[in-house]
């Protein structure tokens, strides 16, 4: 049995985690998930933060003069301190200009801690036991929601001068865990309300009215209902959850819900990999397969002159040889299949490579006969 035969009968015998993989549907059984995994109470996310600083004690690899920004900043920066430099005199090996990136959480309170990203922004070729100064993370509101400052923490490390250097992952960008502080809240109010919202993280009709239906079910009563693809309805029941709506959203969160979503075929070109979900379905149609492979052979002939000759020289000259082999191909007549492992086995009578099945997926699916979305990443 070949390799390619070995991969799709593996494929072929793993449908659950090719229809996880694919998001293809399952029996009721196998496909449930909660409703925390696949939706969220709307107004209830993230928030990025972005901030501009310094850091500082780098070992020489810090910006270059050239980054007028960087001296401009450690100027204002000493300025505020109370002491008065000229830009054009400070020299910023040991200094270098990042960018501050973080996520504030929703509910955040004042004093909880968060990871920041620092990321270079000039020409430094190491943050590398850098200290970041510091800098307010602003909000897309231009309010100051986080304040970040410590070690910056690098997943690698750099050693060696000139020639004889060992670098190890990126150095232009590390963390800084637990490095910003919270100093301002987000206002999200939930108590109280008599409404709220469900949004799907993948929307879809079919798991919009699974989930509704879902709900109603273990409440006995009708408090939810789909609005579209993407978002449910719900309403607060009376008496019992009026004043607790924490718990509503909890036993809401874990109730089991069948999901649902269109059949894909996910096809990657630059390793040949393949992955179908269960419900994957192609009409009947024909598959020719050859391949046509052209090797160019380059040898040296050398010219001698004749013996005692006095204007004679030594010539090499460059021979090329091309060979032309084109493999045999077969008209294979593809089935309408109903299940993957049809699919699988009519595909393997072609007896094709990873790759090549990648361009055959591509040309049924641009004749019309595969029933599915063709994602190529």
């Amino acid at each position: 049995m070949s390799g390619l035969s070995k991969t799709l009968k593996t494929l072929a015998l793993a449908l659950p985690l090719a229809a996880f993989l694919t998001g293809a549907a399952l029996p009721e059984n196998v496909s449930a998930a909660r409703v925390k995994d696949i939706a969220f109470i709307d107004g209830v996310r993230p928030n990025q933060l972005v901030g501009y600083g310094l850091v500082v004690g780098l070992d020489g690899t810090g910006d270059k003069s050239s980054a007028v920004y960087t001296t401009q900043s450690i100027a204002n920066m000493l300025n505020k301190m109370g002491l008065k430099f000229d830009p054009s005199s400070i020299k910023v090996k040991n200094t270098a200009a990042v960018l501050i990136t973080a996520e504030l959480p929703p509910f955040a309170k004042a004093g909880m801690k968060v990871d920041v990203l620092v990321s270079s922004l000039g020409d430094a070729t190491s943050l590398q036991g850098g200290t970041l100064i510091a800098t307010p993370l602003r909000g897309h509101d231009g309010a100051v929601y986080s304040v970040a400052q410590g070690n910056i923490a690098l997943a690698g490390f750099s050693a060696g001068t000139g020639g004889a250097k060992v670098a190890k992952n990126h150095q232009t960008a590390g963390k800084i865990p637990n490095g910003g502080i919270i100093e301002k809240e987000v206002p999200l109010l939930l108590s109280g309300k008599a409404e709220l919202y469900l949004s799907l993280r993948n929307p879809d009709f079919t798991t919009a009215r699974n989930m509704s239906d879902a709900i109603n079910r273990n409440f006995s009563a009708n408090v939810a209902q789909a609005v579209d693809a993407g978002s449910i309805r719900l309403q607060v029941p009376a008496p019992d959850f009026s004043n607790g709506v924490v718990g509503f959203i909890s036993r809401i969160e874990g109730i089991d819900v069948v999901t649902d979503s269109i059949t894909r075929v996910v096809v990657n070109e630059r390793t040949g990999t393949v992955v179908m979900g269960e419900s994957v379905r192609i009409s009947t149609v024909a598959v020719s397969h050859g391949d046509i492979s052209i090797e160019i052979k380059t040898q040296y002939l050398i010219s001698q002159p004749k013996a005692f000759s006095e204007k004679g020289e030594t010539v090499v000259l460059p021979y090329e040889d091309v060979e032309v082999n084109e493999k045999k191909s077969r008209l294979v007549v593809l089935p309408e299949s109903v299940t993957l492992g049809e699919v699988v086995r009519a595909l393997n009578l072609v007896g094709v490579t990873p790759r090549d099945l990648v361009a055959i997926l591509q040309a049924i699916k641009a004749a019309g006969a595969l029933q599915a979305e063709l994602e190529i990443i």
